[in-house]
Parts: C-alpha cells; sequence; structure tokens
C-alpha cells in the first residue's frame, strides 16, 4: 500500500503536469519559460527557393496545407495542450509552422501517438511527422529525413534516490528503467544490456507505460528505478516539480551523434524542400527565437541536414 503522503505528492505533481499549471514560468537550462507567451505563435515568411522544389504533382494530404502529426501526450516543451485542452503548442509544433510557412502552406497539426506515425506518414496521412524522430539507419530505410535539432538523452531518477550517476552500460545493470518502446533510447538500452549480460552483469528490466502520469507514478512509488528519454523533457519536469533529477546524459546516436529530424514518406521529394526551409529559417533567426523561448538552445544545429548518419550507422 502506498503511504498517504506519497499519494499526495503524486497526485500534485501528476496536477501539474496536466493542468493549467503551465501558465507559470519553469526555468530549463537558464531560460525562464512562460507558456502562456508562448501561445503567441512565431511565424515565417514564405521560401521562394523552398516552393520552387516542391514537386509539381506533389499531393499533400490536406490540399494547401502542410499536415503534421505531432506526439498528442503533454510532453513540455516538445508539445503540450493549451489552457483550452484543444490547442497543441511546445516547439515541435512551432517548428512545423515554420516549415509551413517557409513552404507556403498552412499548418494542419494533428495529434497522434507514436506507434501511429509510421504507417500515417508511410501512407500519406501525415505529410510530415515532428514528434521528436530521430535518424537512424533502420528508419532511414522507410522515411526520408530532414534534421532539426541534436538529440540528447537523459537518465532521471527519484529526486531522493541513492544513484548518483547513469552513463555507461554497467550503470543500469539490475535497474528497472521507464522507456519508450521502440525508441532508439530503448534499442540503446538493449545494447548496453546484451554487453552487460556477456560480461555476467545483471539484465536492466524496461518499464513500458502508456502516459505521463503513469511515468510519475512508476517513478515516485518506487516501481521503476529511473527514467530514460528526451533530456528536454525530464529537465522541464525536474524544475516545475522537483521530484526528479538528472543522473546522466548520453546522445541518441550512441556511440555516434544523431539529431532529431522532420520525418517524411521515402522518395516522394518533400524531404528537399523541407530542408530548404529549415536552412532558411535557421539563417533568418526564427528557428532560434523558437529553441531559445522552449529553453532547447543547447541543442541547435548549424545546419539541417538530408539523411545524415544515424543510430546504427
Amino acid at each position: 500500500m502506498i503511504k498517504t503522503s506519497l499519494l499526495s505528492g503524486l497526485f500534485v505533481a501528476t496536477a501539474l503536469l496536466t493542468s493549467g499549471a503551465w501558465a507559470e514560468t519553469v526555468t530549463v537550462n537558464g531560460t525562464g519559460i512562460s507558456v502562456e507567451a508562448n501561445a503567441a505563435p512565431i511565424h515565417a515568411p514564405v521560401n521562394p527557393e523552398a516552393v520552387a522544389q516542391i514537386p509539381k504533382d506533389h499531393r499533400f494530404a490536406v490540399p494547401g496545407k502542410f499536415t503534421v502529426a505531432v506526439a498528442a501526450l503533454n510532453s513540455p516543451p516538445l508539445t503540450l495542450f493549451s489552457d483550452d485542452n484543444k490547442t497543441l503548442q511546445g516547439s515541435e509544433v512551432d517548428i512545423a509552422r515554420l516549415v509551413a510557412d517557409s513552404l507556403g502552406l498552412e499548418l494542419n497539426v494533428v495529434p497522434t501517438s507514436w506507434e501511429d506515425w509510421p504507417l500515417g506518414v508511410s501512407s500519406g496521412k501525415y505529410d510530415a511527422a515532428i514528434t521528436n524522430v530521430t535518424v537512424t539507419k533502420e528508419r532511414k530505410e522507410k522515411f526520408d529525413f530532414a534534421t532539426y535539432r541534436q538529440d540528447s538523452l537523459g537518465f532521471y531518477v527519484k529526486s531522493t534516490s541513492k544513484i548518483t550517476s547513469l552513463k555507461k552500460a554497467e550503470d543500469i545493470a539490475g535497474l528497472r528503467i521507464i522507456v519508450g518502446s521502440g525508441t532508439n533510447q530503448e534499442a540503446i538500452l538493449l545494447a548496453w544490456d546484451e554487453a552487460n549480460q556477456k560480461k555476467g552483469l545483471k539484465p536492466f528490466t524496461p518499464i513500458y507505460v502508456k502516459d505521463d502520469a503513469a511515468q510519475t507514478l512508476s517513478l515516485q512509488s518506487g516501481r521503476a528505478d529511473a527514467y530514460f528519454g528526451p533530456n528536454v523533457i525530464g529537465a522541464w519536469k525536474a524544475a516545475l516539480t522537483g521530484q526528479t533529477k538528472l543522473v546522466g546524459s548520453v546522445d541518441g546516436g550512441w556511440p555516434k551523434a544523431a539529431h532529431i529530424a522532420v520525418t517524411l514518406k521515402k522518395g516522394n521529394g518533400l524531404v528537399t524542400p523541407v530542408n530548404t526551409a529549415l536552412n532558411g529559417v535557421i539563417k533568418s533567426g526564427e528557428y532560434d527565437k523558437v529553441l531559445n523561448r522552449w529553453g532547447e538552445g543547447i541543442e541547435r544545429l548549424d545546419r539541417s541536414e538530408i539523411n545524415p548518419p544515424g543510430l546504427g550507422d
């Protein structure tokens, strides 16, 4: 049985992560972030070069619109619902808007699950997915990518945990770690675990949860020892609630670098104009305005690349 004091703490944390408390200022990576202020969109001018690169016969999912799949769950600063519980905002939505504006299209944001975006993009249901997708060797076989942010992953534990460092394979032996199924962070943990077991070390146990509330409950109740995921999400939660702490970070393309990218249907010709659009807003400054206002400036890229090396290359 969970003690009443623990339940109360979890209720407060969950309420903070799912309610209007987002309007308060949160300091992440040294940046004070006001969700209320950040509801105002940042726009970019039409990029004639990018527009000219759109294949003449290309059919968008919705004519005249750039239809983008983003994460449906509250995962600030990447995505979160505004006070009306309908409008999505966050850095992913802002990046999608910059691309849509550059292409001379209206933005059509569609909230979806992580499991849905691959089929949605492949089938043409979505023109793109902007949902913290990392470039990997395997994914490049099915999709085209235009990068827009560095991928930094973080290990977070309960603030009172005795765990002080999770940075290498041996550190995860015997632990229960919350991780997203089918993600590159899961692939990293599985590779580490395989190496550990060859050395005779205890296996780690992956903990899969469906939403943020379940993740919070698992970590705070002791059912899980750590969370491993996008560092910007972990940093936001730690700053907001004070109930978790960072104990290690890993590049998303371990052991090499890998980047987050706009994900597009393989071979449909849209990756070139999207890449041009991204490089345009990087040069003109709208890109930095987006990252900086969400505390993600430390993950900026100097330029967008098409299908660069990723996890597994």
